[in-house]
């Protein structure tokens, strides 16, 4: 069986989306989620769900061996950033290589980068006049959104589109795409 932890910091619609993909899967299952925020909308979620849920602090991500011990006992096949807002240690990242993967809500290497999350994303887009938005999902090294590219996904948008309506294009690409892009990572296809 292959074994998904999954990091998340905000309402955990993308873990929630991934987690029923998953559930009953003969092959792939989710041992865990891991958030650095104690109030973060996702850890009710995975309660309802029935999910595993931890919280630490960022020191203790950053500062100490503990997220990386735990890891390491668990053994994940893949490591699955899903709206995770806290840079990885390059510890994590060493150890374990190509195993970490991000969701990022734009078409990387355009509005990457720290500070380029969520909504922020969207309202750059807006502001450039872009015609086309997406999704790119790519390893993790030791810089912010500048791993190795393992797919993208394209929505067009219009100048008419809010940045409210250019978010729901593309969460919908996130939940449309990330979990099959998951199971073809774990399954070698």
């Amino acid at each position: 069986m292959k074994c998904i932890v999954l990091f998340a910091s905000g309402s955990g619609s993308n873990v929630e989306n991934i987690v029923e993909y998953f559930t009953g899967h003969p092959e792939i299952s989710i041992t865990c989620v891991l958030s650095n925020k104690r109030d973060a909308y996702v850890l009710d979620r995975c309660n309802k769900l029935g999910v595993p849920a931890f919280y630490f602090n960022k020191a203790g991500f950053t500062d100490s061996p503990l997220v990386l011990q735990l890891l390491k006992c668990i053994e994940p096949d893949l490591i699955v950033l899903a709206g995770f807002l806290l840079k990885i240690p390059s510890d994590l990242v060493k150890a374990f290589p190509n195993r970490i993967i991000n969701i990022h809500p734009a078409l990387l290497p355009k509005y990457g980068g720290k500070g380029m999350y969520g909504k922020h994303v969207h309202t750059a887009v807006k502001a450039q006049g872009e015609s086309e938005s997406g999704i790119t999902i790519h390893y993790v090294n030791e810089q912010y959104d500048e791993g190795a590219i393992i797919r993208q996904f394209k929505v067009q948008i219009s100048e008419e589109d809010t940045v409210d309506q250019i978010m729901t294009k593309v969460q919908s690409l996130e939940h449309t795409h990330f979990p099959g892009v998951i199971e073809d990572l774990l399954l070698g296809r």
